[in-house]
């Protein structure tokens, strides 16, 4: 048997739950199919999930299709939890989106297509609720290609005739020519046009009435292939949880060799278990194999994104949450709240858990407020805490808009460190990147290790207001050692100062740059309300594209950023009587409207926030002594081996 591992992933309420009840009950994997409306489904299993009639977890089943075992990921549909739909995409062989005909392509759609390509995902696409009077095949198939990609071609029943099959060949020259010459293509060329996302087969169908999901079922045993993996054990995680026995469990992708329980796969951290779950319930299995999905018991340090074995770690997940709230404890101990939150940040680490030892706070970063209201429950039904959040305005980011080579320097009395670290703009979006362009003459490999090492063992922070630092390339170019008084963690010292040190040199210059998450928006307002619309967007500081009549409503498309637009579909719902819609999805991040007001306001010392102190250590006469920052460069002992900074 083949195997192969594929995730839902749509836009809130297109389907999803439902398609997945469909294929489950036509594989023979469910007796019965659930209902979302009726609080049965086979994946949706928590409590909240049954009350909101929409996927919060991302959840397992098993089911098999010919040739072909799957294991089928459900994963959420309200942007609000995007995140962990994203954590799913990494360890997934094949995705299905789903599109429903009455709503067509979305923001949100595009958003995660843009996902699934950053992945490289190959993609089914089920086009769901055709069974509506609106609905329009050929008009769909024609958004598909216009608005995704060319490639999105009407498998149907997959018995290809030729003009579908001269499509599929228009999509790749070599297999053109080799289609032109024999005149038909070979399942296998189809199958690789599709791993190689060129190719999208496209179902039309409804899921409520299981019309053209056996067709997609079908389609998922015929145009797939399996992975080849490597020899060697393997496995990247991908989900954290709890069960109902307060057992931590961990969900691994298998991407090499086998795995049994009871081995050691972190130090000191032997498998108690390994279970395969369908839905809520789970086997326990001998041994895992390559391709396989399994959840782990025994683990306590493992996190989302790790690799075991020879995985490497995964990379930054792109979704990042952009609200932050402060906890209101009520009654209950701060220190229950902090316990309590961190097993939830440990199950969902884009809940960004901040602890502020100096004002007594806890903060959560998250994407919006129905995430917020989910989190709250979780923490009274779980943890019996009956606690509330205040508002903290949105999660900012700082970069630099010019290179500036940092320097630190860590010499107190037998100790001795000098590095100089060169900060350069990166590509926005791209997160900090870490390099070395230093001469084994100058700092040996021990020591540039230790330095590369240092730059990302915390988080750094910019000097505007003390926000993470970001889209910033961070190269070791020099420094010195001692051979009598260097040892360990002078280095961390230096390097940590350094970047510091450069980012107040870049402060100092005005190249420091405050950002904050923006919104792409689609507002549906009616005739006569789209002065006020326009009137709106442009005191938030959002720019628009020319309205767009849609029937009776006006479409008006645009940026704004979302400190200003966060609350903003409460006042639309209000001045159009509940007709009008406002769709906003994170456009990532950008320079801050207000960056003086918010600067100001914060009234952050960078001199005075010790933990991340700019400043440097000397030595004279037998002891250690502070020098400011900008003094720095007067006493280092390597001249700057980039451009001097004035």
């Amino acid at each position: 048997m083949k195997k192969i591992v594929t995730g839902i992933v749509a836009h809130v309420d297109a389907g999803k739950t439902t398609l997945s009840e469909a294929l489950l009950y036509q594989s023979g994997s469910l007796r019965q199919a659930g209902r979302v409306d009726k609080g049965d489904s086979f994946l949706d299993t928590s409590q909240m999930e049954k009350q909101r009639g929409i996927t919060i977890f991302s959840h397992e089943a098993q089911l098999k299709s010919g040739q072909t075992d799957i294991a089928l990921l459900d994963t959420p549909g309200h942007i609000d939890f995007a995140a962990q739909m994203e954590q799913v995409l990494q360890v997934l062989d094949y995705a299905i989106l789903v599109i429903s005909a009455t709503d067509g392509i979305q923001g949100h759609t595009r958003m995660l297509w843009d996902l699934l390509k950053k992945y490289r995902l190959p993609v089914f696409i089920f086009v769901n609720k055709m069974d509506t009077p609106s609905a329009d095949g050929p008009a769909m198939l024609s958004q598909l290609q216009e608005l995704l990609d060319d490639g999105c071609l009407s498998f149907g029943d997959n018995q290809l005739d030729a003009d579908t099959q001269e499509n599929i060949a228009l999509q790749d020259d070599q297999v053109l020519n080799d289609f032109l010459e024999k005149g038909k293509l070979d399942q296998q060329t189809i199958r690789q046009l599709v791993r190689k996302r060129k190719v999208f087969p496209v179902y039309l169908g409804s899921a409520l009435k299981m019309e053209g999901t056996k067709n997609l079922l079908d389609g998922l045993d015929m145009w797939t292939e399996p992975k080849t993996y490597r020899q060697d054990f393997g496995a990247r995680v991908f989900k954290i949880t709890h069960d109902p026995k307060g057992e931590r469990l961990t969900w691994v992708k298998m991407t090499g060799g086998s795995l049994r329980a009871r081995t050691e796969v972190l130090p000191g951290q032997k498998i108690n278990q390994l279970r395969s779950y369908n839905g809520e319930k789970f086997d326990l299995v001998q041994e895992a194999k390559a391709g396989d999905i399994c959840t782990l018991t025994g683990l306590k340090d493992s996190y989302i994104g790790q690799g075991l074995g020879s995985q490497a770690d995964s990379s930054q997940p792109f979704i990042q949450p952009a609200l932050d709230y402060a906890l209101d404890p009520k009654e209950k101990d701060l220190q229950t709240c902090l316990a309590a939150l961190r097993q939830l940040e440990d199950e969902d680490p884009q809940l960004h858990l901040i602890w502020s030892k100096h004002l007594n706070e806890i903060h959560v970063q998250i994407m919006g407020k129905m995430q917020l209201d989910v989190l709250r429950r979780l923490l009274a039904q779980r943890f019996d805490l009956d606690v509330d959040f205040r508002e903290g305005g949105v999660v900012y980011q700082e970069t630099i808009t010019k290179p500036v080579e940092g320097v630190g320097h860590f010499e107190p009395l037998r100790h001795y460190a000098e590095a100089h670290i060169l900060l350069e703009p990166a590509e926005r979006g791209r997160g900090l990147q870490y390099a070395s362009d230093c001469s084994l003459e100058v700092l040996d490999k021990n020591i540039q290790h230790q330095v590369l090492t240092s730059m990302q063992s915390r988080e750094n922070r910019g000097v505007l207001i003390g926000a993470p630092l970001t889209d910033v390339k961070l190269t070791l170019v020099g420094g010195k050692a001692s051979n009598v008084h260097t040892v360990g963690g002078d280095f961390r010292q230096a390097t940590y100062r350094a970047i510091r040190q450069g980012l107040m040199e870049a402060r100092k210059s005005g190249s420091c740059q405050l950002l904050e998450p923006w919104y792409d928006f689609r507002l549906l307002v009616g005739q006569n309300q789209v002065g006020r619309a326009m009137t709106d967007i442009e005191r938030m500081g959002g720019s628009f594209n020319p309205p767009e009549p849609r029937g009776s409503l006006t479409l008006i498309t645009g940026t704004a950023p979302v400190a200003e637009m966060k609350d903003y579909p409460e006042e639309v719902r209000a001045y159009t009587h509940g007709e009008g819609q406002l769709e906003c999805l994170l456009a990532g991040y950008r320079p801050a409207h207000d960056a003086g007001e918010v600067v100001a306001s914060r009234d952050y010392d960078p001199v005075g926030d010790l933990e991340y102190t700019p400043d440097s250590v000397f030595c004279a006469h037998g002891a250690g002594y502070p020098v400011a920052w900008d003094e720095v460069p007067q006493k280092m002992h390597c001249p700057y081996y980039t451009a001097d900074p004035d």
